[in-house]
């Protein structure tokens, strides 16, 4: 039986990291969102390992894996970070010709709110 092409744990073939094919890493490996949906960070840790498989849209894709006992809790926002991230995302909904607060991201393209973009009165 032949091993699978990405299949290189020892790190020989693919740059000197661990290498397995897509959904065979052994347990303990994570990427960073699979650390983020846990409430946890890399911590500064080198990548311990690599996910790579062949891409849809032509050539090879990769994930980086982290060891998911060297991982450390998400830092906890400041306040004066919090307070920032609120601004920008308040500042991505304000509409620029009707000032108001559109109650979602206002789409580049048009560059206003829906009601102001298409000449229809805004709803009460």
């Amino acid at each position: 039986m032949s091993r699978p092409k990405f299949f290189d744990p020892e790190g020989r073939r693919y740059g000197g990291i661990p290498t397995y094919p897509w959904r065979q890493a052994p347990d303990g490996y994570l990427t960073r969102r699979q650390l983020r949906k846990r409430g946890l960070r890399p911590n500064g840790q080198d990548v311990a390992a690599q996910i790579q498989w062949n891409s849809r849209f032509g050539g090879t894709a990769l994930a980086c894996l982290y060891r998911a006992e060297l991982a450390a809790p998400v830092r906890e926002m400041t306040p004066r970070q919090r307070a920032a991230l609120d601004a920008a995302n308040r500042a991505k909904r304000t509409c620029p010709a009707c000032r108001r607060d559109a109650g979602y991201v206002l789409p580049r393209h048009l560059g206003t709110c829906a009601p102001c973009a298409d000449g229809t009165p805004h709803p009460a």
